[in-house]
């Protein structure tokens, strides 16, 4: 990591927590790639001594919260992504089906209780500010509200621009030299690379995009060289903008708010994202009150969002969150950027999924979902598998079912048009 420490060794302060936490306490922990590591670690293991706590975390894939370690606290979450899905398969983990837009303004409103917050930071710069390296999303709500602020201060955390935290407001720091937490790009296949011939066609020259992390949006943005003047506005970026950025691809200049910045929420990703955010001004982090805000996002012209999906209806329902008996996602920011995408001046929602699931045995073009609905029928606009692109903005219902049909496995046209007769028949 260019500009960052090198020191591969682990110098890790030790901290008694129940010098600042209470019994009953609700403690809020930063999320994703800018979890701190240590902070938790001392919770499961003091966590007993303590007693009656409650913790809310939106994303972990550092592992450390694993099934068995959580018994002495109750843990929440607005959804099972990364290793929190091992929590709920186990009952450990409660869901708090929210918009992670919402997060902050729950915290900050005391729906979401926060006594305590759990952050990491970079270390301080010469006016004594911490910056909060790869995570800003609901931070900042956190710590605002929070009775008792705990800081991991890691030395190996990028300093980026956007919200800072004083040291003045740190009631205790934990200084700590230890790797972060990184998320690998997932290898892409071959239906991946198609899901993404068929999504990149809606992306043009001065299209500003969101997407998240995985085979198909890293596939995506893998098609993108060729554009010009590209913008990024999203809740999360991965390491698949770094080549575009260094490209020429994106470059944020035709953006009316943010020119010639790449705005998230969260850097998910491994050593070559968080080197190239380091002391970086091409990227700003910000708060979910700004990456995820309506107003904001309606003054983004060409804005294309890639959200990906469990299953689709024939009427385009989207459930994101579960399959089968099993809970595996979330609502996360995908109805707060499905809705901004659709309504954008020349802007698009991609809904992305493979056409099968469990070997190619399942449909995920169904006449009915097996889950929650998670975007509304209402808000859809695309939906694109490696069989193509389902246009529903604007369409009946009945011919909802005829495009949706057309881009589902050829396995299971067959079945999906007899199921679809009824619809057919009534209209709706």
């Amino acid at each position: 990591m260019s500009g960052l420490s090198a020191n591969l060794g682990t110098r890790t302060d030790t901290i008694d927590l129940t010098d600042y936490l209470r019994s009953g306490d609700h403690i809020v922990i930063g999320q994703a790639c800018g979890e701190p590591t240590t902070l938790i670690e001392a919770l499961i293991e003091q966590g007993p001594g303590i007693g009656g706590v409650k913790v809310f975390v939106a994303t972990s894939f550092s592992g450390i919260f694993a099934p068995g370690l959580t018994g002495s606290f109750a843990m929440s979450s607005m959804g099972a992504i990364g290793a929190l899905r091992a929590l709920t398969r186990v009952h450990e983990l409660d869901v708090i089906p929210c918009h992670v837009g919402q997060v902050g303004a729950m915290i900050e409103a005391g729906v979401i209780r926060c006594d305590a917050a759990f952050v990491q930071v970079a270390p301080a710069d010469e006016e004594g500010r911490h910056s909060f390296g790869l995570v800003s999303d609901y931070v900042q709500a956190a710590v605002a509200t929070a009775r008792v602020v705990l800081a991991e201060v890691n030395d190996r955390v990028p300093v980026t621009f956007g919200e800072t935290l004083p040291a003045s407001e740190i009631d205790r720091a934990v200084h700590v030299s230890r790797p972060l937490v990184e998320v690998p790009p997932a290898p892409i296949g071959a239906v991946d690379a198609a899901i993404a011939q068929h999504a990149a066609a809606y992306i043009e020259d001065g299209s500003v995009i969101q997407t998240g992390i995985g085979a198909v949006p890293d596939a995506i943005l893998r098609l993108l060289h060729d554009r010009v003047d590209l913008g990024v506005h999203s809740g999360m970026i991965g390491d698949g903008l770094v080549e575009l950025i260094e490209s020429g691809a994106i470059t944020n200049a035709r953006k009316r708010i943010d020119p010639g910045v790449s705005i998230t929420g969260a850097l998910i990703g491994t050593a070559r994202l968080y080197g190239f955010a380091h002391r970086n001004p091409q990227i700003r982090m910000c708060t979910t009150a700004y990456t995820h805000d309506a107003g904001v996002l309606a003054q983004l012209d060409k804005l294309v969002t890639i959200n990906s999906a469990m299953e689709v209806d024939l009427t385009g329902q989207v459930n994101a969150e579960q399959s089968g008996p099993a809970y595996l996602g979330g609502t996360g920011g995908q109805v707060d950027f499905v809705r901004a995408g659709a309504r954008s001046a020349g802007g698009h929602a991609i809904m992305a999924l493979p056409a099968t699931a469990k070997g190619g045995t399942v449909s995920r073009i169904t006449a009915a979902l097996s889950g929650p609905v998670t975007t509304a029928r209402s808000d859809v606009d695309v939906v694109v598998t490696e069989f193509g692109a389902a246009e529903l903005r604007g369409r009946t219902l009945r011919e909802r079912a005829r495009r949706l049909i057309a881009i589902a496995h050829p396995d299971f046209r067959e079945e999906l048009e007899r199921q679809a007769h009824t619809i057919e028949q009534r209209g709706f």
